[in-house]
């Protein structure tokens, strides 16, 4: 068994003063802290996935601006891999599932933002990769949503996405 911490989009636009922040990012960043500190020490392999916006003009993490950067509280070591993606799935077209066969991973651990877009699309991309699945709640964040006439906050949106992760997808902790 070889395993992977997997960080998701912990830039800087998901922070307060960011241009699209995700409700108590800076507690979700304090907990991922502590699991990436956690598998530097294991020697685990750690990855790190950026997202970018493919024009200038979108709402957020657009091209070559500091909110598209990785949060201090997280950034890569010069000996960690990061993965640019530009989908919510962190496998869509970034090598991701090709670096971790090479690796001979079989279990990985997912952290990150935002949970009902690229936590979820990554997370079930995994699982039908055939990866053991581990998501850490308290290190990934939600954002409040609207469908129609319901409005939802952002814990409840946390709770239905973790919920569906946790029925067939992942070990949700």
């Amino acid at each position: 068994m070889t395993s992977a911490l997997i960080l998701i989009d912990i830039q800087n636009d998901y922070f307060t003063g960011g241009l699209w922040p995700v409700e108590e990012m800076d507690k979700v960043a304090q907990s991922a802290a502590a699991i990436l500190a956690q598998a530097r020490e294991a020697t685990d392999h750690v990855i790190h996935i950026r997202h970018e916006a493919l024009s200038d003009t979108a709402p957020f993490f657009r091209p070559g601006t500091a909110g598209a950067e990785f949060h201090p509280s997280v950034a890569p070591r010069s000996d960690e891999t990061v993965f640019l993606k530009h989908r919510p799935n962190s496998f869509h077209e970034t090598g991701l599932h090709s670096h971790l066969q090479d690796l001979g991973v079989t279990d990985l651990t997912i952290i990150g933002a935002m949970s009902q877009m690229c936590i979820d699309a990554t997370v079930r991309a995994a699982r039908d990769f055939g990866y053991n699945v581990t998501v850490i709640a308290s290190a990934c964040g939600a954002k409040s949503a609207q469908f129609g006439d319901v409005e939802l906050t952002a814990p409840q949106v946390q709770a239905a996405f973790m919920s569906g992760l946790a029925q067939a997808y992942a070990t949700v902790i």
